[in-house]
């Protein structure tokens, strides 16, 4: 599968249900591509490209085989949907270096639905952005 398409997926996957909340948006997909490139800029860490950084074992959810986007992501209509569009021009523009990191150089980040997983004990948030709570390990 192509980088950039994994890209605009794991996105898609991650944060297309923020795009319509007022308190998350555009800069909700942007925040989780920033994420990304900020993890392919430590390979040593996170892997060397964006296909390995995304598809890296439980890193993103929505990889996840229990996860049920995971099942979106392989349903060929979702290149026709609205929001799938917006997250491939979220990947481009970021990967291109023409949208700024929003995160203030974080490389994680979990949902405000969900309780602070063990690595983010005792670590300040950079940002929180939508639903999405941003750090910096």
């Amino acid at each position: 599968m192509d980088q950039t398409i994994i890209f605009a997926d794991t996105i898609y996957g991650e944060a297309r249900g923020e795009y319509c909340r007022p308190s998350g948006g555009l800069p909700s997909l942007i925040a989780v591509a920033n994420v990304i490139m900020n993890r392919v800029k430590d390979p040593k860490r996170f892997g060397n490209t964006v296909e390995e950084v995304c598809l890296a074992k439980k890193q993103f959810s929505c990889w996840n085989d229990s996860d049920p986007n995971l099942l979106l992501l392989s349903l060929p209509t979702r290149f026709k949907e609205p929001i799938w569009c917006v997250a491939l021009n979220v990947a481009q523009k970021v990967s291109d270096g023409l949208w700024p990191d929003l995160t203030k150089g974080s490389n994680h980040y979990h949902s405000t639905s969900i309780t602070a997983p063990e690595w983010a004990a005792g670590v300040k948030p950079t940002i929180q952005i939508g639903a999405h709570i941003f750090y910096k390990i």
